[in-house]
Formats: C-alpha cells, sequence, structure tokens
C-alpha cells in the first residue's frame, strides 16, 4: 500500500451499526438536554434578578454600587483597633460614645478578670450550638430504629415516624425561630428550640438510613436467643451504627454553629445579635472583630469535627471517591 493510499474502516455489522445509531441518539439527546437546562437556568436566574430587582423598595441594581462603599465603611481608623475591639481594650479614639467604648461590654467574672463581650457572645453561640445538637441527636436516635425498615416490623409505626421527621426538617431554622420568638420573645430560648427541631428531623433521617445498611446476622442470632426487640437493637444493631452515627452528630454541630448565627442575627441572642449591632451602628471596628472571631472559631469546629470524624470512622472513607 502506498502513502497516498487512504485507510478506509471495515464496514459495521448491522449490530454494531444499530450501536452506533443509538450512541449518536443518545449523544444528541444529551446535547440538546444540556443546552435546553443552560436556556433554563439562563431564564431563571434573569426572572430572578428581575423580580429582585422590581420587589425591592431601593431597586437591587441602583443599589449594586454602594456595595463598594460598605466595604470602604468598614476600614477602621487604625488596624489595631479592631484587636482592641475584639478584646474590650480602651481606645485612643473614645470620644464618650458606644462606638469606641470597648471596655463598656466586659463580663466580669471577678473584680479584675473578665471575658472580652464577644467571646461570651460567641460562647453562647457555641452553647446554643451543642445543647440543640445534643438534643436533637438524643430525640434522632430514639425515633430512627422506629423508622427502619429492617428493624420495625410495624408499616404504619414506620410510616408515621418517618413523615414526622420529614415535618420537623422540612422547615428551616429560621421559620421556626421566628414562630418560637413570637411565644418566648427574645433570647437564645427561641434558637434552641428552632435549632434542636430541626436537628430531629436532619439527624433522625441520616441515622435510620445508617440503620436500614446494618448487618443483620447479630440481630438475628440474638433473636434465636430470645431476645426481646430492645436487647436487639441495643445489642446488635448500636455496635454497629455507633461510629457514623458520631460523624454524623459532628457534622451537624459545625452547621448548627452557622446557624445558630444566623439567627442571632434575628434576635435569637448570641455573637450573631452583636453582629448586627454593630452593622447598624456603624461601628467598624467591632464589626470587623466579630467578622474575625466568627471566621477563626467556624474553621476551628471543622478542622476540630474533622479530625475527630476521621478517628471514628477511619480516614478510608474520606478518601474514597478521591484516589487516596
Amino acid at each position: 500500500m502506498s502513502a497516498t493510499d487512504v485507510y478506509r474502516a471495515p464496514a459495521l455489522s448491522p449490530e454494531g451499526a444499530t450501536v452506533e445509531r443509538h450512541w449518536r441518539d443518545l449523544a444528541a439527546r444529551r446535547r440538546l438536554y444540556t443546552i435546553g437546562g443552560l436556556v433554563f437556568l439562563f431564564l431563571a436566574l434573569s426572572g430572578s434578578l428581575w423580580f429582585a430587582n422590581e420587589t425591592n423598595a431601593g431597586k437591587f441594581f441602583d443599589r449594586l454600587p454602594y456595595v463598594a462603599d460598605f466595604f470602604a465603611e468598614l476600614k477602621p481608623r487604625d488596624w489595631f483597633d479592631p484587636v482592641r475591639a475584639l478584646f474590650d481594650l480602651p481606645s485612643p479614639y473614645d470620644d464618650g460614645s458606644l462606638k469606641f467604648d470597648y471596655p463598656e461590654g466586659r463580663v466580669y467574672l471577678t473584680q479584675s478578670i473578665y471575658i472580652p463581650e464577644y467571646f461570651h457572645r460567641m460562647i453562647e453561640t457555641l452553647n446554643i450550638a451543642l445543647f440543640s445538637t445534643l438534643v436533637g441527636a438524643t430525640f434522632g436516635f430514639l425515633l430512627c430504629f422506629l423508622a427502619a425498615g429492617n428493624i420495625t416490623a410495624s408499616r404504619w409505626l414506620r410510616f408515621a415516624t418517618r413523615r414526622f421527621l420529614e415535618i420537623v426538617r422540612a422547615f428551616p431554622e429560621i421559620v421556626i425561630a421566628g414562630f418560637f420568638l413570637a411565644v418566648f420573645s427574645l433570647g437564645p430560648i427561641p434558637a434552641i428550640l428552632a435549632v434542636s427541631i430541626h436537628t430531629v428531623g436532619a439527624l433522625g433521617k441520616m441515622f435510620f438510613e445508617v440503620v436500614e445498611n446494618v448487618d443483620m446476622k447479630p440481630e438475628e442470632g440474638l433473636r434465636a436467643l430470645g431476645a426481646n426487640w430492645v436487647e436487639r437493637v441495643w445489642f446488635g444493631i448500636v455496635p454497629q451504627v455507633l461510629p457514623n452515627f458520631m460523624s454524623y452528630v459532628l457534622l451537624r454541630f459545625e452547621i448548627n454553629v452557622r446557624a445558630s448565627t444566623i439567627l442571632g442575627a434575628v434576635g435569637a441572642g448570641g455573637i450573631g445579635e452583636s453582629l448586627r449591632l454593630s452593622i447598624s451602628r456603624g461601628h467598624e471596628a467591632k464589626t470587623l472583630a466579630i467578622v474575625f472571631l466568627l471566621f477563626c472559631t467556624i474553621v476551628a469546629v471543622d478542622q476540630v469535627s474533622a479530625w475527630l470524624r476521621h478517628r471514628l470512622v477511619g480516614r478510608q472513607a474520606f478518601a474514597y471517591g478521591r484516589g487516596e
């Protein structure tokens, strides 16, 4: 064969031609779906922006140029002032107003020992998240076994439990908190109730999905020995699922820290309330101090939680899918 000859592929068999035609149809259909999805996404985004602009009293697009002005106004007089605000140290710019009266917020433990105001508020937020996580995990733990199909024989009990878990996690924490704020007024109680209720639904669902994937041989062995339902669950199921349960609880605690901060901004106490007040009053040093404290706290919580989850369920579970 000379160099100028063109290689021609052998003709496909009827079966091969059918496969190729089917593959081309699938590829064309996938391209069509992709283009349709992109067009829909563009229209949805454009419509959302238009709706936001029309319904916003200040006009969404008209106010966009002022975003840069807002960040420019956050610049403190000197960059050590946010540190003074964070640790409640006296400011050289103190003019008698709350803007620079940083020591005013100190929480004294004794006559000479105090906790800086924002550290105290951050501890309050962490307490809300921790207590809510514990309450939610406790009730989620109790309900998950009733929702698991391999543990609970009653179809109606499973149905009722699963629907309850769906209902309590269907509403965002801020919606639940709005209801409890009307009942209990401002403070951490509405935040604790809202986050706890949502956590019950979220953890309950994840828990019963773990339970439904356990090895049932230990439970079957206990059943053969005459163990009752509680004994079979406690000794046959719980030891298998406990590491995964703890991993989910730690992950939920991370989420609840953020949720508690957001709820604080609507009057439920904690560091979120301090952030809202400092922004609305134009206290730039205090705002930067709170943002820095929030950033450090959330990063620390995430890192500690990730380390504990690695220890509980093993690094292999987290390395799967990353090629490690």
